[in-house]
């Protein structure tokens, strides 16, 4: 396989979805497949022709191999570890409305929790242009901490550019317990992506641009604001650039902020300005909400170019 331009770690999960509006308490079915923050990028960015690594830890059962059977599937490089020790971990969707999205995660003392330092191949971080993470692993448990720790200093000693996209999630850890632990990776970051309300988890009472600024002066070269329907924005060095949404029937929302990351990310490893690079990263984002799931709307580059180009004809012949 090619070497991969971009390697990213991180916990997938097997997931389970009801297939119609209402509460659990009364589906009468459910959809299988799987979901992560971590391999939900992988999967756009190869979707998109970059060559990706995806490194997590998975149950030995059949919900692992379902795992590593999709991510696979997408041309993604698996380097997975096989716990034996430990269940593969379980999120559960459902739509209580048309308009809203309820997840539930059953992931205490899984196998993507226990992910370690020792389980980054040697030269995996090193070969790579870029490693991405996100503030979920780290919040998992001390070992997965401590794995993107050492990921982290590998790539800065090899010259590799991280990006963290801050990905907060409430039911791991308290903002003010939170706060400390994504900061520290944020401030030894390149790139960094998150909401507004999730830049104040870093920086309370801060304002997105005042939290840009001094992740800036920390030495981060690009600050990426998600804005949802609104666009996006990028604090650099020399400038502000903002780009608007797209206005679409949105089916899920969940799974729009990785594909974001990964249109981003595509956009800058083939060298696009930033106003192209916020554009790209809008439409994936925009286009992952036209289907229920994580990452099953994550576009191709030909799925892209149709939908920049407006293509809104519902029949193909």
């Amino acid at each position: 396989m090619t070497r991969p331009s971009v390697v990213t770690l991180g916990e997938t999960m097997a997931l389970v979805r009801t297939t119609e509006i209402g509460s659990l308490r009364h589906a009468s079915e459910l959809r299988f497949g799987i979901g992560g923050a971590e391999s939900n990028v992988a999967i756009g960015l190869s979707r998109l022709g970059v060559a990706v690594s995806w490194l997590g830890r998975i149950g030995d059962e059949s919900m692992g191999e379902r795992v590593l059977r999709e991510i696979r599937g997408e041309g993604v490089d698996v380097r997975a570890v096989v716990d034996a020790d430990a269940p593969t971990g379980l999120m559960v969707k459902e739509k209580p409305s048309s308009s809203s999205t309820a997840v539930h995660y059953y992931r205490a003392g899984s196998a993507g929790s226990r992910v370690r330092a020792s389980d980054l191949p040697e030269g995996w971080v090193e070969e790579a242009t870029l490693l991405h993470v996100t503030g979920i692993t780290p919040l998992l448990s001390e070992s997965a901490r401590g794995a993107v720790h050492t990921a982290i200093d590998r790539a800065k000693s090899a010259g590799v550019t991280v990006s963290f996209d801050i990905n907060y999630r409430s039911r791991l850890a308290a903002a003010a317990v939170a706060g400390p632990v994504l900061r520290e990776i944020a401030e030894r970051s390149d790139i960094v992506f998150g909401g507004a309300e999730e830049f104040g988890v870093l920086y309370p009472d801060a304002a997105p641009g005042e939290a840009a600024v001094v992740l800036r002066s920390a030495g981060c070269e690009a600050v990426v604001v998600k804005l949802g329907p609104d666009g996006a924005a990028v604090y650099t060095r020399d400038a502000v650039v903002s780009s608007p949404g797209f206005v679409i029937d949105v089916v899920d929302t969940v799974g729009a902020g990785d594909a974001f990351v990964a249109g981003y990310l595509s956009a800058l490893l083939a060298g696009l300005d930033h106003d192209a690079t916020l554009r790209r990263a809008n439409a994936c984002g925009a286009m992952a909400c036209l289907v229920p799931g994580d990452w099953e709307a994550a576009p191709t580059s030909r799925e892209l170019e149709g939908f920049l180009l407006g293509d809104a004809d519902p029949v193909r012949r």
